[in-house]
Protein backbone atom coordinates (compact mmCIF):
# COMPACT_ATOMS: atom_id res chain seq x y z
CA UNK A 1 0.00 0.00 0.00
CA UNK A 2 1.36 3.34 -1.20
CA UNK A 3 1.33 6.23 1.91
CA UNK A 4 0.58 9.32 0.46
CA UNK A 5 2.78 12.60 0.20
CA UNK A 6 4.54 14.02 3.58
CA UNK A 7 3.35 18.07 2.57
CA UNK A 8 -0.10 16.33 1.49
CA UNK A 9 -2.42 19.40 2.08
CA UNK A 10 0.12 22.10 2.31
CA UNK A 11 0.73 24.71 0.16
CA UNK A 12 4.35 23.76 -2.09
CA UNK A 13 5.41 28.02 -1.50
CA UNK A 14 7.71 29.46 1.48
CA UNK A 15 6.04 30.42 4.56
CA UNK A 16 7.47 34.02 3.68
CA UNK A 17 5.15 33.89 0.71
CA UNK A 18 2.00 32.01 2.40
CA UNK A 19 2.30 35.01 5.15
CA UNK A 20 2.44 37.67 2.61
CA UNK A 21 -0.89 35.94 0.54
CA UNK A 22 -2.38 35.96 3.86
CA UNK A 23 -1.96 39.23 5.27
CA UNK A 24 -2.15 41.38 2.26
CA UNK A 25 -5.57 39.87 1.49
CA UNK A 26 -6.71 40.47 5.48
CA UNK A 27 -5.25 43.88 5.32
CA UNK A 28 -6.92 44.96 2.13
CA UNK A 29 -10.46 43.78 3.48
CA UNK A 30 -9.86 45.82 6.87
CA UNK A 31 -13.09 48.00 7.55
CA UNK A 32 -14.59 49.49 4.49
CA UNK A 33 -11.87 48.08 2.44
CA UNK A 34 -12.58 45.12 -0.18
CA UNK A 35 -9.44 43.18 -2.28
CA UNK A 36 -10.49 40.24 -4.33
CA UNK A 37 -7.67 37.45 -4.96
CA UNK A 38 -6.50 39.02 -8.31
CA UNK A 39 -5.79 41.96 -6.84
CA UNK A 40 -3.76 40.11 -4.13
CA UNK A 41 -1.81 38.26 -7.05
CA UNK A 42 -0.81 41.66 -8.35
CA UNK A 43 0.37 42.24 -5.29
CA UNK A 44 2.56 39.29 -5.01
CA UNK A 45 4.08 40.37 -8.44
CA UNK A 46 4.89 43.95 -7.39
CA UNK A 47 6.59 42.75 -4.19
CA UNK A 48 8.64 39.72 -6.21
CA UNK A 49 10.19 42.65 -8.59
CA UNK A 50 10.79 44.04 -5.51
CA UNK A 51 12.72 41.81 -3.74
CA UNK A 52 14.21 39.87 -6.98
CA UNK A 53 12.35 36.61 -6.88
CA UNK A 54 12.55 35.11 -10.09
CA UNK A 55 9.55 32.61 -9.61
CA UNK A 56 6.94 34.14 -7.19
CA UNK A 57 3.50 32.25 -6.54
CA UNK A 58 1.25 31.98 -9.65
CA UNK A 59 -2.69 33.24 -9.32
CA UNK A 60 -4.04 29.44 -9.08
CA UNK A 61 -1.46 29.04 -6.24
CA UNK A 62 -2.73 32.38 -4.42
CA UNK A 63 -6.26 30.79 -5.01
CA UNK A 64 -5.54 28.02 -2.85
CA UNK A 65 -3.90 29.47 -0.25
CA UNK A 66 -7.12 32.15 0.54
CA UNK A 67 -9.68 29.50 -0.82
CA UNK A 68 -10.30 28.38 3.09
CA UNK A 69 -10.35 32.27 4.32
CA UNK A 70 -12.61 33.30 1.91
CA UNK A 71 -14.76 30.46 2.30
CA UNK A 72 -14.96 30.76 6.33
CA UNK A 73 -15.66 34.23 5.25
CA UNK A 74 -18.50 33.71 3.05
CA UNK A 75 -20.14 31.29 5.21
CA UNK A 76 -20.37 33.75 7.99
CA UNK A 77 -21.72 36.19 5.91
CA UNK A 78 -24.43 34.39 4.71
CA UNK A 79 -25.19 33.08 8.17
CA UNK A 80 -25.64 36.47 9.69
CA UNK A 81 -27.35 37.65 6.45
CA UNK A 82 -29.11 34.73 3.96
CA UNK A 83 -29.80 35.41 0.82
CA UNK A 84 -28.52 35.97 -2.65
CA UNK A 85 -24.40 34.93 -2.23
CA UNK A 86 -23.23 35.96 -5.96
CA UNK A 87 -25.58 33.55 -7.95
CA UNK A 88 -26.21 30.76 -5.16
CA UNK A 89 -29.44 31.44 -3.03
CA UNK A 90 -28.62 30.37 0.97
CA UNK A 91 -31.35 30.08 3.88
CA UNK A 92 -30.96 29.96 6.84
CA UNK A 93 -32.37 28.15 9.47
CA UNK A 94 -33.18 28.36 13.45
CA UNK A 95 -30.55 26.39 14.02
CA UNK A 96 -28.24 28.39 12.35
CA UNK A 97 -27.33 25.88 9.25
CA UNK A 98 -27.57 27.82 5.71
CA UNK A 99 -28.60 25.97 3.11
CA UNK A 100 -27.25 26.65 -0.59
CA UNK A 101 -29.59 26.07 -3.35
CA UNK A 102 -27.79 24.66 -6.10
CA UNK A 103 -30.42 21.97 -7.77
CA UNK A 104 -33.83 20.96 -8.33
CA UNK A 105 -35.59 18.93 -5.56
CA UNK A 106 -33.32 19.69 -2.98
CA UNK A 107 -35.21 22.17 -1.05
CA UNK A 108 -38.85 22.40 -1.17
CA UNK A 109 -41.11 25.22 1.02
CA UNK A 110 -44.59 24.76 1.94
CA UNK A 111 -46.78 27.34 3.57
CA UNK A 112 -50.81 28.21 3.24
CA UNK A 113 -52.95 30.73 2.75
CA UNK A 114 -57.28 31.35 3.05
CA UNK A 115 -58.28 31.97 -0.56
CA UNK A 116 -60.27 34.79 -1.01
CA UNK A 117 -63.29 33.32 -3.27
CA UNK A 118 -66.19 32.34 -1.58
CA UNK A 119 -67.46 29.02 -2.46
CA UNK A 120 -70.83 26.76 -2.29
CA UNK A 121 -71.32 22.84 -2.09
CA UNK A 122 -73.58 21.23 -5.00
CA UNK A 123 -77.14 22.13 -3.83
CA UNK A 124 -75.96 26.22 -3.59
CA UNK A 125 -75.11 26.62 -0.12
CA UNK A 126 -72.33 28.77 0.89
CA UNK A 127 -69.14 26.81 2.59
CA UNK A 128 -66.95 29.74 3.14
CA UNK A 129 -63.02 30.17 1.74
CA UNK A 130 -61.41 27.13 1.45
CA UNK A 131 -57.33 26.80 2.33
CA UNK A 132 -54.87 26.21 -0.08
CA UNK A 133 -51.27 24.44 0.75
CA UNK A 134 -48.41 24.85 -1.82
CA UNK A 135 -45.36 23.07 -1.90
CA UNK A 136 -42.63 24.74 -3.97
CA UNK A 137 -39.42 23.84 -5.44
CA UNK A 138 -36.73 26.62 -4.15
CA UNK A 139 -34.12 25.79 -6.86
CA UNK A 140 -36.94 26.00 -9.74
CA UNK A 141 -39.68 28.33 -8.12
CA UNK A 142 -41.81 25.55 -9.63
CA UNK A 143 -45.27 24.14 -8.13
CA UNK A 144 -44.79 20.83 -7.00
CA UNK A 145 -48.20 19.94 -5.04
CA UNK A 146 -51.12 21.65 -3.85
CA UNK A 147 -54.17 20.50 -1.12
CA UNK A 148 -56.81 22.49 -1.25
CA UNK A 149 -59.95 22.03 1.46
CA UNK A 150 -62.07 23.44 4.06
CA UNK A 151 -59.60 21.86 6.90
CA UNK A 152 -57.56 24.46 8.85
CA UNK A 153 -54.00 24.22 8.24
CA UNK A 154 -52.51 21.32 10.48
CA UNK A 155 -50.11 18.16 9.80
CA UNK A 156 -51.76 16.31 7.99
CA UNK A 157 -52.72 18.70 5.35
CA UNK A 158 -48.92 19.22 5.10
CA UNK A 159 -48.63 15.73 4.84
CA UNK A 160 -51.83 15.61 1.61
CA UNK A 161 -50.19 18.53 -0.12
CA UNK A 162 -46.60 16.61 0.33
CA UNK A 163 -48.35 13.25 -1.26
CA UNK A 164 -49.56 15.58 -4.04
CA UNK A 165 -45.99 17.53 -4.63
CA UNK A 166 -43.93 13.85 -4.53
CA UNK A 167 -46.12 11.63 -6.72
CA UNK A 168 -46.58 12.23 -10.61
CA UNK A 169 -49.61 13.58 -11.27
CA UNK A 170 -52.55 12.95 -13.75
CA UNK A 171 -55.72 14.42 -15.01
CA UNK A 172 -58.49 13.80 -16.65
CA UNK A 173 -59.93 14.95 -19.90
CA UNK A 174 -62.20 17.15 -17.86
CA UNK A 175 -59.59 19.16 -16.33
CA UNK A 176 -58.90 20.70 -19.86
CA UNK A 177 -54.93 20.80 -19.54
CA UNK A 178 -52.90 22.01 -22.32
CA UNK A 179 -49.41 21.06 -20.61
CA UNK A 180 -48.81 18.64 -18.13
CA UNK A 181 -47.89 19.05 -14.54
CA UNK A 182 -44.76 17.48 -14.95
CA UNK A 183 -43.02 17.49 -12.01
CA UNK A 184 -42.47 14.43 -9.10
CA UNK A 185 -39.80 12.82 -6.51
CA UNK A 186 -38.64 14.03 -2.87
CA UNK A 187 -36.32 16.75 -1.61
CA UNK A 188 -33.58 16.63 0.14
CA UNK A 189 -34.50 19.66 2.80
CA UNK A 190 -38.20 20.36 3.24
CA UNK A 191 -38.06 24.41 5.14
CA UNK A 192 -41.11 25.49 6.50
CA UNK A 193 -42.20 28.65 8.98
CA UNK A 194 -42.33 27.65 12.77
CA UNK A 195 -45.93 26.59 12.91
CA UNK A 196 -47.21 24.22 15.04
CA UNK A 197 -48.35 21.96 11.47
CA UNK A 198 -44.69 21.80 10.56
CA UNK A 199 -43.15 21.24 14.20
CA UNK A 200 -45.21 17.87 14.99
CA UNK A 201 -44.55 14.61 15.89
CA UNK A 202 -46.53 13.45 12.94
CA UNK A 203 -44.68 15.80 10.01
CA UNK A 204 -41.40 14.55 11.84
CA UNK A 205 -42.15 10.88 11.57
CA UNK A 206 -43.31 11.21 7.72
CA UNK A 207 -40.06 13.09 6.91
CA UNK A 208 -37.55 10.25 8.60
CA UNK A 209 -39.83 7.76 6.67
CA UNK A 210 -39.08 8.67 3.53
CA UNK A 211 -35.60 10.53 4.61
CA UNK A 212 -36.14 13.98 4.55
CA UNK A 213 -34.45 16.59 6.76
CA UNK A 214 -37.04 19.29 8.11
CA UNK A 215 -35.90 22.49 8.54
CA UNK A 216 -37.76 25.76 10.23
CA UNK A 217 -36.81 29.53 8.83
CA UNK A 218 -35.08 31.68 11.17
CA UNK A 219 -36.82 34.25 9.95
CA UNK A 220 -40.45 35.15 8.69
CA UNK A 221 -38.71 37.51 6.12
CA UNK A 222 -37.37 34.65 4.83
CA UNK A 223 -40.59 33.13 3.70
CA UNK A 224 -40.86 35.38 0.29
CA UNK A 225 -40.59 32.13 -2.37
CA UNK A 226 -43.41 29.89 -1.30
CA UNK A 227 -45.15 33.14 -0.10
CA UNK A 228 -45.36 34.81 -4.00
CA UNK A 229 -47.23 32.06 -5.96
CA UNK A 230 -49.95 33.06 -3.33
CA UNK A 231 -50.14 36.70 -4.94
CA UNK A 232 -50.08 35.61 -8.40
CA UNK A 233 -52.59 33.41 -7.77
CA UNK A 234 -54.91 35.80 -5.82
CA UNK A 235 -53.81 38.58 -9.25
CA UNK A 236 -54.23 36.35 -12.16
CA UNK A 237 -56.88 34.05 -11.16
CA UNK A 238 -58.58 34.35 -7.47
CA UNK A 239 -59.74 37.79 -8.67
CA UNK A 240 -61.37 37.22 -11.61
CA UNK A 241 -63.46 34.38 -10.18
CA UNK A 242 -67.23 34.56 -8.94
CA UNK A 243 -67.55 35.08 -5.12
CA UNK A 244 -64.20 36.79 -4.87
CA UNK A 245 -64.43 38.46 -1.31
CA UNK A 246 -60.99 40.40 -1.71
CA UNK A 247 -57.97 40.48 0.45
CA UNK A 248 -59.58 44.18 1.96
CA UNK A 249 -62.84 43.27 4.78
CA UNK A 250 -63.44 46.43 4.35
CA UNK A 251 -63.30 46.95 0.88
CA UNK A 252 -65.03 43.60 0.17
CA UNK A 253 -67.61 43.59 -3.10
CA UNK A 254 -70.93 43.87 -2.20
CA UNK A 255 -73.18 40.46 -3.00
CA UNK A 256 -70.01 38.24 -2.05
CA UNK A 257 -72.02 35.35 -1.27
CA UNK A 258 -74.83 35.77 -3.53
CA UNK A 259 -72.45 35.86 -6.63
CA UNK A 260 -70.97 32.94 -5.19
CA UNK A 261 -71.72 29.99 -7.68
CA UNK A 262 -68.13 27.80 -7.44
CA UNK A 263 -67.65 24.70 -5.90
CA UNK A 264 -64.61 23.06 -4.54
CA UNK A 265 -63.95 20.60 -7.26
CA UNK A 266 -64.17 23.76 -9.62
CA UNK A 267 -61.73 25.79 -8.00
CA UNK A 268 -59.84 22.75 -7.83
CA UNK A 269 -59.71 22.39 -11.83
CA UNK A 270 -58.98 26.11 -12.30
CA UNK A 271 -55.97 26.40 -9.97
CA UNK A 272 -55.01 23.06 -11.39
CA UNK A 273 -54.96 24.14 -15.39
CA UNK A 274 -53.56 27.88 -13.76
CA UNK A 275 -50.40 26.29 -12.24
CA UNK A 276 -49.87 23.53 -15.52
CA UNK A 277 -50.47 25.61 -18.10
CA UNK A 278 -49.73 29.22 -17.27
CA UNK A 279 -47.73 29.42 -13.30
CA UNK A 280 -44.47 26.68 -14.16
CA UNK A 281 -44.69 27.46 -17.89
CA UNK A 282 -43.92 31.15 -17.36
CA UNK A 283 -40.49 32.57 -16.70
CA UNK A 284 -39.51 33.54 -13.63
CA UNK A 285 -37.46 37.11 -13.69
CA UNK A 286 -35.16 35.65 -11.34
CA UNK A 287 -34.43 32.77 -13.28
CA UNK A 288 -33.27 34.47 -16.60
CA UNK A 289 -34.60 32.49 -19.84
CA UNK A 290 -36.05 29.32 -18.78
CA UNK A 291 -39.53 28.90 -17.67
CA UNK A 292 -40.08 27.58 -13.99
CA UNK A 293 -40.59 23.91 -15.67
CA UNK A 294 -37.65 23.79 -18.29
CA UNK A 295 -35.50 25.31 -15.05
CA UNK A 296 -36.81 22.06 -12.60
CA UNK A 297 -36.35 19.66 -15.43
CA UNK A 298 -32.76 21.38 -16.31
CA UNK A 299 -31.76 21.41 -12.54
CA UNK A 300 -32.27 17.79 -11.28
CA UNK A 301 -29.25 16.01 -10.86
CA UNK A 302 -30.53 12.42 -11.67
CA UNK A 303 -34.19 10.98 -12.24
CA UNK A 304 -36.48 11.59 -9.65
CA UNK A 305 -37.39 8.64 -7.35
CA UNK A 306 -40.48 6.95 -7.86
CA UNK A 307 -42.46 6.19 -4.35
CA UNK A 308 -44.85 3.33 -4.26
CA UNK A 309 -48.10 5.20 -3.84
CA UNK A 310 -48.91 2.54 -1.39
CA UNK A 311 -46.23 3.71 1.03
CA UNK A 312 -47.22 7.46 0.53
CA UNK A 313 -50.86 6.31 1.75
CA UNK A 314 -49.51 4.87 4.96
CA UNK A 315 -47.52 7.96 5.81
CA UNK A 316 -50.15 10.39 4.83
CA UNK A 317 -53.67 10.14 3.89
CA UNK A 318 -56.17 10.95 6.15
CA UNK A 319 -57.00 8.45 9.35
CA UNK A 320 -60.24 7.09 10.62
CA UNK A 321 -60.56 3.45 12.61
CA UNK A 322 -63.77 1.47 12.43
CA UNK A 323 -65.28 -2.03 13.55
CA UNK A 324 -65.08 -4.82 10.96
CA UNK A 325 -68.76 -5.99 10.28
CA UNK A 326 -70.15 -9.68 10.19
CA UNK A 327 -69.55 -10.38 5.82
CA UNK A 328 -66.65 -7.88 5.55
CA UNK A 329 -68.54 -4.77 5.56
CA UNK A 330 -67.59 -1.10 7.33
CA UNK A 331 -69.42 1.75 8.11
CA UNK A 332 -67.63 5.55 7.13
CA UNK A 333 -69.62 8.83 6.52
CA UNK A 334 -72.96 7.45 6.15
CA UNK A 335 -71.72 4.93 3.49
CA UNK A 336 -71.38 1.29 3.47
CA UNK A 337 -68.02 -0.20 2.55
CA UNK A 338 -66.85 -4.08 1.43
CA UNK A 339 -63.39 -5.47 0.90
CA UNK A 340 -62.31 -8.56 -0.23
CA UNK A 341 -61.12 -11.00 2.35
CA UNK A 342 -62.61 -8.68 5.23
CA UNK A 343 -64.83 -11.22 6.45
CA UNK A 344 -62.70 -12.92 8.37
CA UNK A 345 -61.55 -9.70 10.51
CA UNK A 346 -65.42 -9.26 11.80
CA UNK A 347 -65.41 -7.54 14.80
CA UNK A 348 -62.06 -6.56 14.73
CA UNK A 349 -60.82 -2.74 15.14
CA UNK A 350 -58.92 -1.78 12.11
CA UNK A 351 -57.27 1.30 10.49
CA UNK A 352 -58.71 3.00 7.39
CA UNK A 353 -57.07 5.66 4.97
CA UNK A 354 -58.56 7.59 2.61
CA UNK A 355 -57.98 10.63 0.18
CA UNK A 356 -60.09 13.17 0.89
CA UNK A 357 -60.49 14.06 -2.82
CA UNK A 358 -62.32 10.78 -3.37
CA UNK A 359 -63.53 8.29 -0.55
CA UNK A 360 -65.15 5.62 -2.85
CA UNK A 361 -62.53 3.39 -2.22
CA UNK A 362 -60.66 3.69 1.55
CA UNK A 363 -57.71 1.03 2.29
CA UNK A 364 -57.94 -0.98 5.13
CA UNK A 365 -54.93 -1.98 7.38
CA UNK A 366 -54.67 -3.87 10.79
CA UNK A 367 -51.64 -3.57 13.64
CA UNK A 368 -49.64 -6.24 14.29
CA UNK A 369 -46.66 -6.56 16.31
CA UNK A 370 -46.89 -2.09 16.43
CA UNK A 371 -47.16 -1.98 12.61
CA UNK A 372 -49.78 -1.54 10.65
CA UNK A 373 -50.34 -4.47 7.86
CA UNK A 374 -52.45 -3.21 4.87
CA UNK A 375 -55.34 -6.05 4.29
CA UNK A 376 -57.28 -4.88 1.34
CA UNK A 377 -59.33 -1.67 -0.69
CA UNK A 378 -62.86 -1.29 0.66
CA UNK A 379 -65.16 -0.21 -2.32
CA UNK A 380 -68.71 1.69 -1.26
CA UNK A 381 -71.10 -0.08 -2.70
CA UNK A 382 -72.71 0.89 -6.06
CA UNK A 383 -70.75 4.03 -6.58
CA UNK A 384 -67.94 2.31 -7.36
CA UNK A 385 -67.89 4.67 -10.62
CA UNK A 386 -68.16 7.58 -9.23
CA UNK A 387 -65.70 10.21 -7.36
CA UNK A 388 -67.03 11.57 -4.26
CA UNK A 389 -65.05 13.78 -2.16
CA UNK A 390 -65.66 13.94 1.90
CA UNK A 391 -66.78 17.18 1.60
CA UNK A 392 -69.67 16.45 -1.09
CA UNK A 393 -71.01 13.22 1.11
CA UNK A 394 -70.81 15.69 3.96
CA UNK A 395 -73.11 18.13 1.55
CA UNK A 396 -75.37 15.19 0.28
CA UNK A 397 -75.86 13.35 3.74
CA UNK A 398 -76.84 17.12 5.15
CA UNK A 399 -79.29 17.70 1.99
CA UNK A 400 -80.81 14.39 2.42
CA UNK A 401 -81.80 15.32 5.98
CA UNK A 402 -83.07 18.69 5.43
CA UNK A 403 -85.57 16.49 2.85
CA UNK A 404 -86.41 14.13 5.44
CA UNK A 405 -84.77 11.21 3.41
CA UNK A 406 -82.88 8.26 4.76
CA UNK A 407 -79.37 7.99 4.19
CA UNK A 408 -77.56 5.79 2.54
CA UNK A 409 -75.43 4.37 -0.36
CA UNK A 410 -78.49 4.80 -2.59
CA UNK A 411 -80.20 8.24 -1.47
CA UNK A 412 -76.42 9.44 -1.44
CA UNK A 413 -76.32 8.54 -5.60
CA UNK A 414 -79.89 9.71 -6.10
CA UNK A 415 -78.76 12.81 -4.36
CA UNK A 416 -75.57 12.85 -6.73
CA UNK A 417 -77.44 12.67 -9.78
CA UNK A 418 -80.22 14.95 -8.73
CA UNK A 419 -77.21 17.62 -8.55
CA UNK A 420 -75.68 16.59 -12.06
CA UNK A 421 -79.18 16.59 -13.22
CA UNK A 422 -79.32 20.50 -11.86
CA UNK A 423 -75.73 21.31 -13.54
CA UNK A 424 -76.91 20.44 -16.77
CA UNK A 425 -79.69 22.30 -16.81
CA UNK A 426 -77.64 25.80 -16.06
CA UNK A 427 -78.49 28.45 -17.93
CA UNK A 428 -76.56 29.77 -21.15
CA UNK A 429 -76.12 32.68 -19.80
CA UNK A 430 -74.20 31.34 -16.60
CA UNK A 431 -72.03 28.66 -18.71
CA UNK A 432 -70.92 31.60 -21.06
CA UNK A 433 -70.48 33.94 -18.03
CA UNK A 434 -67.89 30.74 -16.44
CA UNK A 435 -66.11 30.18 -19.81
CA UNK A 436 -65.61 34.11 -19.90
CA UNK A 437 -63.89 33.75 -16.72
CA UNK A 438 -62.19 30.33 -17.13
CA UNK A 439 -60.26 32.50 -20.71
CA UNK A 440 -59.50 35.32 -18.57
CA UNK A 441 -57.97 32.99 -15.56
CA UNK A 442 -55.75 31.18 -18.00
CA UNK A 443 -54.42 34.14 -20.38
CA UNK A 444 -50.26 34.58 -20.04
CA UNK A 445 -49.11 37.57 -17.56
CA UNK A 446 -45.99 38.86 -18.51
CA UNK A 447 -43.36 37.82 -16.50
CA UNK A 448 -43.98 38.40 -12.56
CA UNK A 449 -41.50 42.13 -11.30
CA UNK A 450 -38.29 41.34 -9.62
CA UNK A 451 -39.16 41.55 -5.60
CA UNK A 452 -38.32 45.17 -3.97
CA UNK A 453 -34.47 45.53 -3.34
CA UNK A 454 -33.72 42.26 -5.15
CA UNK A 455 -31.36 42.87 -8.59
CA UNK A 456 -31.31 40.10 -11.52
CA UNK A 457 -28.62 37.69 -11.38
CA UNK A 458 -26.98 35.71 -14.01
CA UNK A 459 -27.89 31.81 -14.12
CA UNK A 460 -26.37 29.47 -11.28
CA UNK A 461 -22.93 27.87 -12.57
CA UNK A 462 -23.62 23.84 -12.73
CA UNK A 463 -20.97 21.16 -13.00
CA UNK A 464 -23.10 19.34 -15.46
CA UNK A 465 -20.53 16.10 -15.54
CA UNK A 466 -22.54 15.30 -11.94
CA UNK A 467 -25.85 15.39 -13.56
CA UNK A 468 -27.03 12.39 -15.25
CA UNK A 469 -28.81 12.62 -18.46
CA UNK A 470 -32.78 12.87 -18.44
CA UNK A 471 -35.36 11.74 -20.76
CA UNK A 472 -38.63 13.37 -20.01
CA UNK A 473 -40.49 11.58 -22.65
CA UNK A 474 -39.09 8.20 -21.20
CA UNK A 475 -40.59 8.72 -17.91
CA UNK A 476 -44.02 10.23 -19.16
CA UNK A 477 -44.38 7.22 -21.18
CA UNK A 478 -43.60 4.89 -18.12
CA UNK A 479 -46.43 6.91 -16.51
Amino acid sequence: MTSGRADQGKHRISEFWQNFIIKTYEAGNKGSRRMNSKQVALRVQAKAGEIGDANPPSYRTVLRVLEPIVERKEKAKSIRSPGWRGTTLMLKTCEGQALSVEYSNQVWQCDHTRVDVMLVDQYGEVLGRPWLTTVIDTYSRCIMGINLGFDEPSSLVVALALRHAILPKKYEPEYKLNCEWGTFGKPVHFYTDGGKDFRSNHLQRIAADLGISCHLRNRPSEGGVVERPFRTLNNQLFSTLPGYTGSNVQQRPENTEKDASLTLRDLEHLIVRFICDQYNQTVDARMGDQTRLQRWEAGLRKVPELIDEKHLDVCLMKESRRTVQRGGYLQFENLLYRGENLAGYAGEVVSIRFDPKDITMIRVYRKERKEEVFLTCAYAQGLQTEQLSYQEVKASSKYLRAKGRGISNESILQAVLERDALVVKKSWKQRQREEQMLAKSTKVSEPEPIETGQEPVEEVSIDMDAFEPIDFDDIRRAW
